[in-house]
């Protein structure tokens, strides 16, 4: 019998010595979310799609992504109501880091879902103060607008969040909000690991990366550049190059075949090891 099913752990399950340890206790940390109500079925799906380009990066955060980091999290400390935006895959793999960026460049968390339920939301809200928030928005439905240009569920915003926001970040994104964010002229940070969805497209700035590594990345840069004036931080904006951090993730995604090689020469030892064992 499958060790998971024995005892309910991934501990048991997945030795530290496989070499997809990581990133199959991530799959598992998805699949308890999709049981406690957090994630969605289509949110397990999403997941795999953004790993196959994980792959091709590399696993790793790469040197446009790191500028892109910098750049979006400059706008963040610079704009006057920035808004973090929280689904289930988010609350589920990064609900603590959530929380230390949401403090860092104190923006407010809000639960905004494509596939939403009253249920889902709860869930959501309750594992983001079990993770140490001290308030989350998008629940109380006393408070909820409707932001234009959206006709699914993604529609529904907090008016004292994202309705009001001057930037928001957004990960694992449908486009269309992104789309009309922008149109309400709002500063969209995306955390995207496809470089051509339309959410990396249309967000003002895009970190190709995995929000696993970008999400610790982004508060590490705002306890950098508090001491920043605003010609400082603005200058970093400057730098930044939306087209050109996008060509940049194309090209190391495109230079993938060069993995192949060194791959293929650690699969061989491997194979020369078990047979001596």
């Amino acid at each position: 019998m499958n060790l998971l099913t024995e005892t309910g752990s991934t501990d048991n399950f997945i030795p530290d010595d496989h070499p997809r340890s990581e990133s199959l206790r991530i799959r598992h940390k998805l699949v308890e979310g999709f049981e406690k109500g957090l994630v969605a079925k289509a949110g397990l799906i999403a997941h795999g799609r953004g790993e196959a380009f994980d792959y091709l990066l590399g696993e790793k955060t790469i040197e446009s992504a790191e500028k892109a980091i910098q750049a979006s999290v400059a706008q963040m400390l610079l704009c006057k109501h920035p808004v973090i935006s929280v689904n289930g895959n988010v609350a589920a793999l990064v609900a603590e880091e959530i929380v230390g960026l949401s403090e860092a460049v104190s923006a407010p968390l809000e639960v905004n879902l494509f596939y939403r339920s009253r249920e889902r939301e709860l869930a959501i809200q309750e594992a983001l103060l079990e993770a140490g928030a001290k308030q989350v928005l998008g629940v109380d439905l006393d408070h909820r607008t409707l932001l234009p240009g959206i006709s699914h569920q993604r529609r529904y915003v907090d008016d004292r969040g994202i309705a009001n926001a001057d930037i928001v970040l957004v990960m694992l994104e449908d486009g269309d909000r992104t789309i009309a964010l922008r149109a309400a002229n709002k500063f969209v940070v995306a955390i995207d690991l496809n470089p051509l969805s339309r959410t990396a497209l249309a967000g003002s700035f895009t970190i190709v990366d995995n929000l696993i590594r970008s999400i610790p990345l982004m508060t590490k840069m705002a306890d950098k550049l508090k001491g920043k004036d605003v010609v400082e931080l603005q200058q970093i904006i400057d730098t930044y190059s939306h087209q050109r951090t996008l060509e940049d993730a194309l090209r190391v995604m495109g230079q993938s075949y060069k993995q192949v090689a060194p791959m293929l020469d650690s699969i061989i030892v491997a194979i020369k090891d078990k047979q001596k064992k």
